[in-house]
């Protein structure tokens, strides 16, 4: 056998901790993303949350994946709603991430944004956002797995993505 079919031992299994997996993972850079949505009633204030876990998932139909933790309360309402926006941040965006990251403050308190063809918010400045339907949910363990199906979307070939890596934002330099 080679290293990649041998089996996982006990031993290695049980070092898998939340914090030595946290450090694993963050050696993979990632995008990040703010999900947002707006509900129908006229006085419906705008919801998001930062969220790391997005993916194209399939060309067609056209779907994408987020994970929100299962102990989010922005989630929850944005299900409600059954539609959202993926926002994809822009390098200049950090302070955004930590923005919508926090709990129990106005998110988009002084934060300028316009609604997508069907209504979620879009924030400003972004790379690329892609509007959904909620289209199916799965257990994910402590996060769900939301697939939507995309209604709309548009990008900013002149605008960097925020990367994230071992827990900060590290600038990158584009080649053209």
């Amino acid at each position: 056998m080679n290293r990649f079919t041998t089996p996982l031992n006990h031993a290695a299994a049980d070092a898998i901790t939340p914090e030595v997996l946290r450090a694993t993972m963050g050696a993979f850079c990632s995008g990040v993303v703010v999900v947002t949505a707006l509900g129908d009633q006229a006085d419906a204030e705008p919801v998001g949350f930062t969220c790391q876990s997005f993916v194209s998932l399939s060309l067609q139909p056209p779907l994408i994946s987020i994970s929100p933790a299962r102990t989010s309360t922005t989630w929850p309402r944005i299900r409600e709603v059954g539609r959202f926006a993926v926002n994809v941040l822009a390098d200049d965006h950090a302070e955004l991430s930590n923005r919508f990251a926090r709990s129990g403050t106005d998110r988009f308190a002084g934060v300028d944004w316009k609604p997508s063809p069907n209504g979620s918010p879009v924030l400003d400045g972004v790379t690329a956002w892609v509007e959904c339907d909620l289209w199916r949910e799965y257990d994910g363990g402590d996060h769900t797995v939301v697939i939507g199906q995309v209604t709309a979307l548009d990008h900013n070939i002149g605008r960097n993505p925020l990367l994230y890596y071992r827990g900060s934002y590290p600038r990158a330099y584009w080649a053209a």
